[in-house]
C-alpha cells in the first residue's frame, strides 16, 4: 500500500508541476554548447533573426557575442534589450561577449555588457603595438587587472582570447606566461582557443597542468589535416577532443563556444551544424 500511495503522490506532484513550469523544464540533462557569432557573421548582418533562429534550430542553446557597438549600445544593430528578449526567447542564453576596448571605455563598455546578463566580457585581441617587447606584455597584464577590477565591481568576469602569436618568444620568454602569471586569478579569467594554442605549437592539456584553474572558456575549434592547418569543422580535424575535455576540470572550464574563423567551400551554418552534432553526440560531454 505504501509503494502504491507513494507512486500515486509522485505522479500528482509531477502533474501539478507540468501546470505550471513551461514544456521542456524536466529536460535538465540536455547539454549546454556554445557557439561565438562570429563564425557567422556575415550572415547575422544579411538577417539577424533568421540566422539566429536557425541557431537556435540546430541546437546550440548558448552564446558568445562579437557584434557590440560601444558607440550607440547596440548588439548586431539592435538596442541591447531587444536583442537580449530576441535570444533567450528562442532558447538561447548569451554569456560572455567580445569587446575591443581599452581603459578609458572600460567602465562604459563592462556595464553595459553585465547589463544583458552576460557572465564574462572579454578582451579579444591584442594590438600589435602592444606586443612589440617584452615591457608592452608586462603593462598588458597590469591593463587587464585594472579591467578585471571593473568587472569584478559590476559582477561580471573579465577574461582575454588567445591568438597564436602569445606563443612567440620575446626575450627568451613566452608572451603568454607573462600575461597568465601577472594577472590575478580572482580578476583575470582566460578563453583559451584551442586551435590557436595548438597552432602557435603548445598543447592545450599542458597550459591547464601549469596554470589549472584559469581558462574558464575554451573556444572548440578544430584544424584540418593537411599541411595548411585551416580551420575545420569541430570533429572532422585533427584535435583531440575527448582528450582535452577529459581535462575540463583542472582547466576550470565553465562554458566553452565553437568557433570558426573562415571557411572553404562550405556554408557557415552547414559548417556550425556539424560542429554542434559531432559535440552533442559525444560521449566525453
Amino acid at each position: 500500500m505504501n509503494n502504491r500511495r507513494d507512486f500515486l503522490k509522485t505522479t500528482a506532484a509531477f502533474a501539478a508541476a507540468s501546470m505550471i513550469l513551461p514544456l521542456g523544464s524536466f529536460t535538465m540533462d540536455k547539454k549546454t554548447i556554445g557557439l561565438q557569432l562570429y563564425s557567422v557573421r556575415d550572415k547575422l548582418q544579411k538577417d539577424l533573426k533568421g540566422t539566429l533562429e536557425k541557431l537556435a534550430k540546430i541546437g546550440y542553446n548558448s552564446l558568445e557575442a562579437a557584434g557590440y557597438n560601444a558607440a550607440d549600445g547596440t548588439f548586431y544593430g539592435m538596442a541591447a534589450k531587444p536583442f537580449i528578449d530576441l535570444v533567450n526567447g528562442l532558447g538561447m542564453t548569451l554569456n560572455s561577449s567580445h569587446i575591443a576596448f581599452e581603459l578609458d571605455m572600460a567602465e562604459k563598455v563592462i556595464a553595459a555588457t553585465a547589463a544583458t546578463g552576460a557572465k564574462y566580457v572579454i578582451y579579444p585581441f591584442l594590438a600589435e603595438k602592444f606586443r612589440t617587447n617584452m615591457d608592452g606584455w608586462k603593462t598588458t597584464a597590469e591593463k587587464f587587472n585594472k579591467m578585471g577590477e571593473i568587472a569584478k565591481k559590476n559582477g561580471i568576469r573579465f577574461g582575454y582570447h588567445n591568438h597564436a602569436f602569445e606563443f612567440d618568444k620575446v626575450d627568451g620568454q613566452l608572451p603568454y606566461d607573462i600575461l597568465v602569471s601577472q594577472t590575478d586569478p580572482s580578476l583575470v579569467t582566460f578563453e583559451m582557443d584551442l586551435y590557436w594554442v595548438t597552432r602557435g605549437g603548445h598543447n592545450p592539456i599542458d597550459l591547464f597542468k601549469k596554470y589549472p584553474g584559469r581558462f574558464e572558456l575554451w573556444h572548440v575549434k578544430d584544424m584540418t589535416k593537411t599541411d595548411d592547418m585551416f580551420f575545420a569543422p569541430v570533429g572532422t580535424g585533427r584535435m583531440d577532443f575527448a582528450g582535452i575535455f577529459a581535462e575540463k576540470k583542472t582547466a576550470g572550464m565553465k562554458y566553452f563556444f565553437v568557433e570558426q574563423d573562415s571557411f572553404k567551400d562550405m556554408d557557415p551554418l552547414d559548417s556550425v551544424e556539424i560542429s554542434y552534432k559531432y559535440l552533442n553526440q559525444a560521449k566525453f560531454l
